[in-house]
C-alpha cells in the first residue's frame, strides 16, 4: 500500500531515516557557514559620526566638499550639523538660519553627503536649546511666579494684586545694560555682537488665578474679582484667610551659541502649540527643497536650567495638571509652594513634577518626534538635564544619545535604549576631555571605551568645525575641545582610532543587551522632596538618586539596566525571564525608596506571581505617591502588601509568592545570590566589559585601562563550543585558550596591556581558526640606541632642518625652534641582530609624545597611539641588517603657546569666543590663553628596546 507521496510501508523508515539525515546534514552544514568568525559588515552607520559645527553658517559648496572628504578619508561616517555664531570679520558670507540660501547650502551637504556615502543629520536650531528669533513671547519658556496675602473677617486688600518682573540681562562674555535691549528680541539687529543668553524686561506679569483659603482648607477663588488695575473687590467673610495669587512669568532663556537667524526665545518645552509652532517654522521654510536625505533630526541637552531661576510653567499648567493628576492645582496651592502640612506639600509638589515630566514627554518628545516623520526621519535626542524621568524621554527617542564620563550617566541612555529595543544608543563623545590642544588619542580612545562599556554603540565625536580650505591654521575653531579636525597635528593617526571604533561597533550594533537586573528608578522619591528649586533635573552629576546601589553593582561586576515606572508596565514573562521587548533579564530591583506609585507596586507583584524573583533594598517603600484618591491607594497598598508573608532569615527575609519569590534585605548581593545572579569576575579585574548577544552566541567588549597588565585565567558566565578573540585596533583573530566550568561558565586566558582591548565571541560550533597569540615575558633585550636621523615631515610653523642626535630625548629641548613646533617627524636609526633566537620579538618604543606609525625595513607594521608603545613582531620581518623608522605625532599646544605668546590671533569668534576648560587658562577678558604654558615633551624619549617573546600555549 501507497501513501499520497507514492511510498510503500516497507519503505517508510528507510525514507524517514534519508529525510533525517538531509535535515541534519543541511542544519550543521548552515550551522558551520552562519556561525563562522568574521568581522561583522562596516557601514557608515558603524563608523564614528561627528558634529559638524557650522560657524555663521558661512559655508560654500568648494569647501564644504573638500571638508566632507577629508571627514571620508579620516574614516567618519556621518555628520551632524549644527550652526552656530559666526566669525568675525567673516560676517558678510553668513548665511542666515534657515533662509533660502542657506537651505541652498544644507541640500547640497545632503547631496555630497549621498555621493560619499557620509550620514546626515540635522540639529533643529542653531545652537541649544530649541528656540530662534521666530519665537514669540506666547511661545517662549515661561516661570511661575506667586505672592502670598493675609485677611481677617471683614478686611479688604489695599495693595493690587499685581506682580512685576525685575529687569534682567545676562549676556556672554561682556556686561549688557538692559536699556540697550530691545523688546521684542527679534527686534534688535546685533544680536551676535550682543551674544544674550537671558534677557527679562520689566513688566507686568499676568495673573494667572488668585485664590483665598482658611483654616479648614476651604478655597474660594477670587481671580475674576480682579479688576484690570489689579485692584481686588472681596471682602473678607467669616475666619483667617490666606490669599494666594500666580502669575505668569517670561523667563527670558535665550538659544546659546546660535548664528545669525538662530537667534531668540528659547520655547515652552511644557506646550504643545508652542513646539508645533517652532516646527512650522522649519516647515514652511524648507519648501521647495530637496531634504529627503535626512537621517535624524537632533536635539541638544535640555539645558533651559543653567541661567537665573527656571523654565517651571506653562500656560496650559492648571488645565494640563486636572487632566494628568485627577485633580484642581488651584485647591492645593498653599502645598504647591510649601505653605501647608509637610505631608501635603511633598505630595502635591510630586504630583506638579511629575505633571512637567509628562508634558516633556507627551508635548515635545512624542510631538517633534512625529513631526520628523513628514520628513521620512527620525530623531536624535539628548534627554539629560531635563526635569523629567529621563528613561521615558530617551525612550520616546529613536536614537537616544548621552554624553560625559559618569557611568551612571551614561547608562540612563543604554538602558531605556536596552529596555526598548533600540538599534542604536548614541553619545556626545569626548567634550572637554582636557583643555584645547591637550588631548591625546589614548585620552580619547579611553572615553570612547568607556562609552563602549555602559552601552553605547554610536559614537558622534564633538567635534568638527566646518572651515575654510584657505583659512590660516589652525583654522575655525569651536569653543570647546576636542578639536576632531584636519588641522589637528593628529588627524592622520585620528584614521586609526576611528577604524578602531568601528570594528567594535560593528559587533555592538549587531547585538541586543545581556544584562541580568533590571534596576527600578526611584523617582518618586525625588519629586516629593522638597529641594532648592521647583523642579529636580536628572541625568547629571547633582543626580544621587540611585548612586549607591548602582555603583556597588558596577563594581561587583554586576550586569544592569535601569528602568522607569512607565516601561515596567511593558514588561511580561516568559520561561521564568523577565522580557522588555527582546530582551531578557532575571531580576528586578527596587532600591530603598519611601514612595512608589500603586500601579507599579500592583506590577511587581503581578510578576511575582507569576513567576519572577522580585528583590526590595532593606524593606519595601513605606507608602503611596502623590496625592490623588489618597485614602482609597492607601488602602490598597495596605492588602497587597498584607498577602506577603515573610520568611525570616539570618540577613533576608523572603516570600514565596505564586510561581516567584520576593526578598527584602540590606545586603543587596546576598539578596542576588538567592535568586542566581553572579556578577562577572572581569569586574574584579578592573576591566572595562559589556555583554552583549548575537546572533553566533554570547559577546564580550573588554579593555583594560586598569593600571596594571591583566595576564590570568579568568571566569566568564557564558559558554559555547568555542570562542574567538577579535582585535579591534589590529583586526587579528584567533582561538580563545577556554577551561570549561559547567554548562553555564568557563574560565578563558586572558593578556590585557593598559589601554588594550579585545573582544570575544562565543560560538555554537568549533573554529577552524589558530589560537589567538598571547605572549610571555619579554626576555633578552637589546636596546637600539644608535644614531637617529630625525626628519620633520609634516606641521608648522615651518619645517625645521633635519637633525641627528645620538641620545632619544623631547625634540623640545634640542634648539629654540624645536620648543614651538607641532607637527610629524620621522626618526631612522640602523641595528643589526647577529641572531634570532625566538619566532616573535617585542618592539617597545618607551616614551612616545604622543603617537608612532613604526615602518621597519620599509615595511608599515602598525601605528601605537598609546598609552603603551609596544608591538610584537615575527621574526620573518627582521633582518641581519634592519632600518627602523618612527613617525612621532606630537599634540597642537606647543605651536599655540608661541602663537599666544606673539599674540596672533585665532580666536576671532562672536558669543563665547574661545572659552577655556580651567579658570587658571584665562587671561584677563575671560578668553582661553596658553601664554604661561611650557613647551610639552615631544618625539620619541624612549628608549627603544627589542625583546625575544614566546607564544603562551
Amino acid at each position: 500500500m501507497k501513501n499520497q507521496y507514492g511510498i510503500t510501508n516497507s519503505n517508510k523508515t528507510i525514507f524517514l531515516f534519508f529525510i533525517y539525515c538531509v535535515i541534519n546534514f543541511s542544519e550543521s552544514f548552515a550551522q558551520s557557514i552562519e556561525h563562522r568568525a568574521e568581522w561583522p559588515q562596516i557601514t557608515n552607520a558603524t563608523k564614528p559620526w561627528t558634529r559638524f559645527w557650522w560657524h555663521g553658517s558661512a559655508v560654500n559648496e568648494i569647501d564644504l566638499k573638500i571638508n566632507l572628504e577629508e571627514l571620508k578619508n579620516c574614516g567618519i561616517g556621518g555628520i551632524e550639523i549644527t550652526p552656530i555664531y559666526g566669525v568675525k570679520g567673516n560676517e558678510k558670507n553668513d548665511l542666515s538660519f534657515l533662509s533660502n540660501k542657506w537651505f541652498q547650502i544644507f541640500e547640497k551637504s545632503l547631496e555630497f553627503g549621498k555621493e560619499m556615502d557620509l550620514g546626515v543629520d540635522l540639529s533643529n536650531a542653531s545652537g541649544w536649546p530649541f528656540g530662534g528669533n521666530w519665537v514669540t513671547d506666547e511661545d517662549a519658556c515661561k516661570e511661575v511666579k506667586h505672592k502670598f496675602y493675609t485677611l481677617r473677617e471683614g478686611e479688604f486688600l489695599n495693595e493690587k494684586i499685581e506682580f512685576i518682573q525685575e529687569p534682567f540681562v545676562r549676556a556672554v562674555g561682556h556686561e549688557v545694560n538692559i536699556d540697550q535691549i530691545k523688546f521684542p528680541i527679534n527686534r534688535n539687529e546685533n544680536l551676535q555682537e550682543l551674544a544674550l543668553d537671558q534677557v527679562r524686561f520689566a513688566t507686568k506679569l499676568p495673573l494667572q488665578t488668585l485664590n483665598a483659603y482658611d483654616k479648614s482648607g476651604k478655597k474660594i477663588e477670587l481671580t475674576n474679582n480682579v479688576d484690570n488695575e489689579g485692584k481686588l473687590k472681596w471682602i473678607a467673610p467669616k475666619g483667617e484667610w490666606k490669599l494666594i495669587a500666580v502669575f505668569q512669568g517670561w523667563h527670558g532663556k535665550m538659544v546659546e551659541r546660535a548664528g545669525k537667524g538662530g537667534e531668540g526665545n528659547v520655547i515652552d518645552h511644557f506646550s504643545e502649540s508652542s513646539t508645533k509652532n517652532f516646527l512650522n517654522y522649519f516647515d514652511k521654510h524648507s519648501e521647495g527643497f530637496d531634504i529627503s536625505g535626512i537621517r535624524a533630526f537632533f536635539n541638544d541637552s535640555y539645558e533651559v536650567d543653567d541661567s537665573q531661576g527656571e523654565a517651571d510653567w506653562t500656560q496650559l499648567m492648571f488645565e494640563e495638571f486636572k487632566n494628568y493628576r485627577g485633580y484642581d492645582l488651584k485647591d492645593y496651592l498653599p502645598a504647591l509652594f510649601g505653605y501647608d502640612t509637610e505631608e501635603n506639600n511633598k505630595r502635591v509638589l510630586c504630583d506638579y513634577r511629575e505633571t512637567i515630566s509628562d508634558l516633556l514627554l507627551d508635548r515635545f518628545t512624542y510631538v517633534w518626534r512625529n513631526w520628523s516623520r513628514k520628513y521620512n526621519s527620525i530623531i536624535r535626542n539628548q534627554a539629560h538635564g531635563s526635569p523629567a524621568n529621563i528613561l521615558d524621554l530617551y525612550a520616546a527617542s529613536d536614537i537616544p544619545e548621552t554624553e560625559g564620563i559618569t557611568p551612571i550617566r551614561i547608562k540612563m541612555a543604554s538602558s531605556a535604549g536596552h529596555v526598548t529595543g533600540k538599534s542604536l544608543i548614541a553619545c556626545e563623545a569626548s567634550t572637554w576631555l582636557n583643555e584645547h590642544f591637550l588631548t591625546k588619542l589614548s585620552d580619547v580612545k579611553n572615553n570612547i571605551d568607556r562609552f563602549f562599556a555602559n552601552g553605547i554603540n554610536h559614537i558622534v565625536y564633538h567635534g568638527t568645525p566646518y572651515s575654510p580650505v584657505n583659512e590660516k591654521w589652525p583654522g575655525w575653531l569651536f569653543y570647546a575641545s576636542v578639536h576632531f579636525a584636519p588641522t589637528n597635528t593628529w588627524w592622520s593617526d585620528l584614521k586609526i582610532l576611528n577604524d578602531y571604533i568601528a570594528n567594535c561597533q560593528s559587533f555592538l550594533q549587531s547585538s541586543k543587551q545581556s544584562n541580568d537586573i533590571l534596576l527600578y528608578y526611584p523617582i518618586y522619591d525625588s519629586w516629593s522632596s522638597k529641594g532648592s528649586t521647583m523642579l529636580q533635573h536628572f541625568g547629571g552629576s547633582k543626580d544621587t538618586l540611585i548612586k549607591e546601589i548602582s555603583e556597588l553593582l558596577l563594581k561587583e561586576g554586576y550586569t544592569f539596566d535601569f528602568i522607569s515606572d512607565r516601561q515596567l508596565q511593558n514588561l511580561s514573562l516568559k520561561d521564568g525571564k523577565i522580557y522588555s521587548g527582546k530582551s531578557a533579564y532575571k531580576t528586578i530591583i527596587v532600591p530603598k525608596s519611601e514612595f512608589i506609585p500603586i500601579s507599579t507596586f500592583e506590577k511587581l507583584i503581578d510578576l511575582a506571581e507569576n513567576g519572577s524573583n522580585i528583590l526590595f533594598e532593606d524593606n519595601m517603600p513605606t507608602d503611596i505617591s502623590g496625592m490623588y484618591n489618597l485614602k482609597e491607594r492607601q488602602g490598597l497598598y495596605s492588602k497587597l502588601k498584607s498577602k506577603l508573608t515573610f520568611e525570616k532569615f539570618k540577613d533576608y527575609e523572603a516570600c514565596k509568592f505564586g510561581k516567584g519569590k520576593i526578598l527584602k534585605g540590606k545586603e543587596i548581593e546576598l539578596l542576588l545570590d538567592e535568586v542566581g545572579v553572579i556578577p562577572e569576575a572581569l569586574a574584579k579585574e578592573n576591566l572595562w566589559f559589556n555583554k552583549v548577544e548575537r546572533e553566533d552566541g554570547t559577546c564580550y567588549f573588554i579593555s583594560n585601562w586598569g593600571n596594571s597588565e591583566v595576564n590570568k585565567w579568568i571566569k566568564l558566565n557564558s559558554t559555547g563550543k568555542d570562542a574567538v578573540w577579535f582585535n579591534p585596533m589590529t583586526k587579528e583573530i584567533g582561538k580563545v585558550l577556554i577551561r570549561k566550568i559547567s554548562d553555564k561558565e568557563s574560565e578563558i586566558f586572558l593578556k590585557l596591556d593598559k589601554g588594550e582591548t579585545l573582544i570575544l565571541q562565543w560560538f555554537p560550533n568549533k573554529q577552524d581558526l589558530k589560537f589567538y597569540p598571547m605572549y610571555s615575558s619579554f626576555v633578552n633585550q637589546i636596546e637600539i640606541n644608535g644614531e637617529w636621523k630625525i626628519e620633520f615631515i609634516k606641521g608648522g610653523a615651518s619645517l625645521p632642518n633635519p637633525i641627528k642626535i645620538s641620545k632619544l630625548r623631547s625634540w623640545t629641548e634640542l634648539s629654540e625652534e624645536l620648543k614651538w613646533f607641532s607637527g610629524s617627524a620621522k626618526y631612522s636609526t640602523e641595528f643589526t641582530l647577529n641572531n634570532l633566537e625566538s619566532e616573535f620579538n617585542n618592539l617597545d618604543l618607551g616614551g612616545v609624545h604622543e603617537s608612532a606609525v613604526i615602518i621597519l625595513n620599509g615595511e608599515n607594521i602598525g601605528t601605537l597611539l598609546g598609552p603603551k608603545f609596544n608591538i610584537t613582531i615575527s621574526s620573518d620581518k627582521l633582518k641581519y641588517h634592519n632600518k627602523l623608522e618612527v613617525i612621532v605625532t606630537n599634540l597642537m599646544a606647543n605651536r599655540i603657546i608661541k602663537m599666544d605668546k606673539e599674540g596672533e590671533n585665532y580666536k576671532k569668534f562672536y558669543n563665547i569666543n574661545f572659552a577655556a576648560g580651567k579658570k587658571e587658562n584665562l587671561d584677563f577678558n575671560g578668553i582661553f590663553t596658553a601664554i604661561n604654558w611650557e613647551p610639552l615633551s615631544s618625539g620619541l624619549v624612549g628608549p627603544v628596546i627589542l625583546s625575544t617573546c614566546k607564544i603562551i600555549k
